[in-house]
C-alpha cells in the first residue's frame, strides 16, 4: 500500500463533494436538515460543514427562489379570475397588486357596499397545504394587530375551498411605486419611517415579527400616511415557526438582515426588523436599496460580507445625524443596532426636532466596537490554533539561536541566510502540509497564507540585502517586527479586530529592537512568539469546547 497522502486527500475531497451534492438534493426536495445532526452523522467533515453551511443554505435558497419564481409565473399555476368575480359576500372588481404569494383585489362588500381589499393565494386551487397554512398564518398575525399604521383585517375565510381575507382598502400607492420617481426629502422620509417604527414596536410588544419590511409592503394614502401590509413572513415569537424549514432564507435580499441572509433562523428577532427599517430608510433617502447584486445570491452574499455605501456618498444633502441613524440600524452585529424600534423612533423624532441623536453620541464607541469584533471568517482560526502555537515555538527558538549566532559569529551573514531562508522554507512546507491534513483549505485561509508568504519574502531577502549593501548582520532586524505587525493588521481586517493589539505590540517591539540591537532577536522572539501563541491557544481551546458541546449532544 502506498504511503503517498495525495490519493487519500483526493478521495476525501471527492467524498466531501458527494456529501454536499447529496445535501443539496435533499434540501431541494424540502427536507428539514439540521447542521448539528448533519455534523454528527458525518463527523469526519464536521469542520468543513460548519464553515460552508451558510453558503450551502444561500445557494439552495437562491435556487429554490428562482424555481419558485418560475413556477409562480407559469400561467397554469396562477389563479386567474374573470372580473368582476362573485366571492360570497364580496364582488372582486380590480386587481390592485400581487406579491410572491398573494393577489390583492379591490372589492365591494355586499352587506354594506363598502370598498375593501381582498387578498387571495396567488396559486389559487393549485396552492399546497404549506402555502395555505402560511397564508392563514399571515392573516391571523395581522388580524391581532390594531394600530393606525397597520392595515386592519376585517375577515378571514374561504370560498369554494379558496382561502382569502378582507382588509381595509387604502387609496394611494406603494412606497416602492413612489420611490421609482426618486428619493424622498429626508425629513419627510424620517417622519414616515418613524410612524412605521411605532407600528413595528406595537407588533413586537404583541410578540409578532414582520421579517419582510420593504417598500412594496408599505402603502401610502393620499395624505401621505404610511400603512404596513403583507405579514406573509410574520412570526409570533411564542411559536416554533414550523411553516419554514430549518435554514430557510426568508425575506427580500436587498432588505434582509445578515442573520436572515445566512439562514440563521434562531438568530432572527426584533433586531432583524430594526435592520430592515434602516434598509428601508436608506432606500428612501438615497433612491436605491443598500445592496443590489447581479443575482439574488450575489445580493445575499453582499448583505453577509459587505457594509453598505455611506448614504452621504450617494446623496450629499443627507444630514450626518440621519446617516448615523441609518448605519446604526444596519450594523451587522445585532447588539450594535438599536435595542428596540421605540429607541429608533425616538432618534428619528430627535432628528426632526433638531436635537442630538443617540446614534451620534455612540458613534465612536460603535466604530471601535465594530473594529475589534471577530468577523464571520474567524471560525477558520480553530483549524490554525495548534499550528500557531507550534509556529510561536519555531519563531522563539529561531530567534534565540539567531541571538547566539550573533554573539559568536557576528559578521558571518551566511549563518543568518541559512536559518531564516532555508530553515523557514522547510517550516512553511511542513506548516501547510499539516494544515491540509486537517481538511479542505477555505478561500479565506488561502488569502491569509498569501499574506504570510509575502511576509516570508521580506524575511528571505533581509539578510542578503544587508550583505549586499555592506550593513552588519541584524542591522535591519527591526523590520522583522514591522512586517510581522503588518500581517496582523491585515488579519485584523479579515479575521478579528483583536489582532490590532498584537500588531501594536509588534510595532513597539520594532522600536525597542532599534534601540537595543544587541538584544534585538531576543525581544523579537518573545514578542512575536507571544503574538502567535496567545490567539493560537485561544482558538485551540474554542475548538475543544465546540467538540465537547457537539459530543454531549
Amino acid at each position: 500500500m502506498s504511503n503517498n497522502p495525495e490519493p487519500i486527500d483526493d478521495g476525501r475531497e471527492q467524498a466531501f463533494a458527494n456529501l454536499l451534492t447529496n445535501l443539496m438534493d435533499q434540501m431541494s426536495t424540502g427536507a428539514n436538515l439540521d447542521l448539528e445532526e448533519t455534523c454528527l452523522a458525518n463527523p469526519e467533515f464536521k469542520d468543513e460543514l460548519r464553515e460552508l453551511w451558510g453558503t450551502i443554505i444561500v445557494t439552495n435558497a437562491a435556487g429554490s427562489q428562482s424555481h419558485a419564481d418560475v413556477a409562480d409565473l407559469s400561467p397554469k399555476n396562477i389563479q386567474t379570475l374573470s372580473l368582476p368575480y362573485d366571492l360570497g359576500n364580496y364582488i372582486l372588481e380590480e386587481e390592485v397588486g400581487r406579491g410572491g404569494m398573494g393577489i390583492v383585489y379591490r372589492a365591494t362588500r355586499k352587506s354594506d357596499q363598502k370598498t375593501v381589499a381582498v387578498k387571495m393565494i396567488l396559486s389559487g386551487d393549485f396552492a399546497s397545504e404549506a402555502e395555505r397554512q402560511r397564508f392563514y398564518a399571515e392573516a391571523q398575525a395581522a388580524a391581532q394587530l390594531d394600530h393606525p399604521n397597520i392595515v386592519p383585517i376585517y375577515e378571514i375565510g374561504q370560498h369554494q375551498g379558496m382561502p382569502f381575507y378582507c382588509m381595509k382598502y387604502i387609496e394611494g400607492q406603494t412606497l416602492s411605486q413612489r420611490l421609482a420617481a426618486g428619493p424622498l426629502p429626508t425629513r419627510r422620509a424620517s417622519a414616515m419611517v418613524q410612524r412605521v417604527c411605532d407600528a413595528i414596536q406595537y407588533a413586537h410588544k404583541l410578540g409578532v415579527l414582520h421579517r419582510d419590511i420593504k417598500p412594496s409592503n408599505i402603502l401610502i394614502n393620499e395624505n401621505g400616511d404610511p400603512f404596513i401590509v403583507d405579514f406573509g413572513l410574520a412570526k409570533q415569537k411564542s411559536n416554533q415557526d414550523t411553516l419554514t424549514k430549518s435554514g430557510a432564507v426568508l425575506g427580500t435580499p436587498s432588505y434582509m438582515s445578515p442573520e436572515q441572509a445566512a439562514g440563521a433562523r434562531s438568530q432572527v428577532d426584533t433586531a432583524t426588523d430594526i435592520y430592515a427599517l434602516g434598509a428601508l430608510l436608506y432606500h428612501m433617502i438615497t433612491g436605491r436599496p443598500p445592496f443590489v447584486g447581479e443575482s439574488p445570491v450575489d445580493t445575499l452574499l453582499m448583505v453577509i460580507e459587505q457594509d453598505p455605501i455611506n448614504p452621504r456618498v450617494l446623496n450629499p444633502r443627507i444630514h450626518r445625524d440621519l446617516e448615523g441613524i441609518v448605519l446604526r440600524c444596519m450594523q451587522k452585529p445585532k447588539d450594535l443596532r438599536y435595542s428596540t424600534a421605540n429607541s429608533l423612533s425616538a432618534d428619528l423624532v430627535a432628528f426632526q426636532n433638531g436635537q442630538p441623536v443617540s446614534a451620534r453620541e455612540g458613534r465612536i464607541g460603535q466604530v471601535i466596537g465594530h473594529l475589534l469584533r471577530e468577523t464571520h471568517h474567524a471560525g477558520v482560526l480553530e483549524n490554525w490554533g495548534v499550528l500557531w502555537m507550534w509556529h510561536s515555538l519555531v519563531l522563539f527558538v529561531a530567534s534565540i539561536v539567531t541571538h547566539c549566532v550573533y554573539v559568536v559569529y557576528q559578521h558571518e551573514g551566511k549563518y543568518y541566510v541559512l536559518m531564516w531562508t532555508t530553515g523557514f522554507v522547510i517550516w512553511a512546507v511542513v506548516f501547510w502540509w499539516l494544515r491540509r491534513r486537517m481538511g479542505p483549505v477555505t478561500f479565506v485561509e488561502r488569502q491569509i497564507a498569501h499574506v504570510w508568504a509575502a511576509a516570508m519574502c521580506l524575511v528571505f531577502f533581509i539578510y542578503p540585502i544587508e550583505l549586499r549593501i555592506g550593513l552588519k548582520p541584524l542591522d535591519l532586524a527591526p523590520f522583522l517586527a514591522v512586517v510581522t505587525g503588518m500581517t496582523f493588521v491585515i488579519k485584523a481586517g479579515i479575521l478579528s479586530g483583536s489582532f490590532y493589539f498584537y500588531a501594536a505590540a509588534l510595532f513597539l517591539c520594532a522600536i525597542k529592537m532599534a534601540y537595543s540591537p544587541e538584544w534585538a532577536m531576543i525581544i523579537y522572539g518573545c514578542t512575536a512568539g507571544a503574538c502567535f501563541f496567545i490567539p493560537g491557544f485561544k482558538y485551540y481551546r474554542r475548538k475543544i469546547r465546540n467538540l465537547e458541546i457537539q459530543s454531549n449532544g
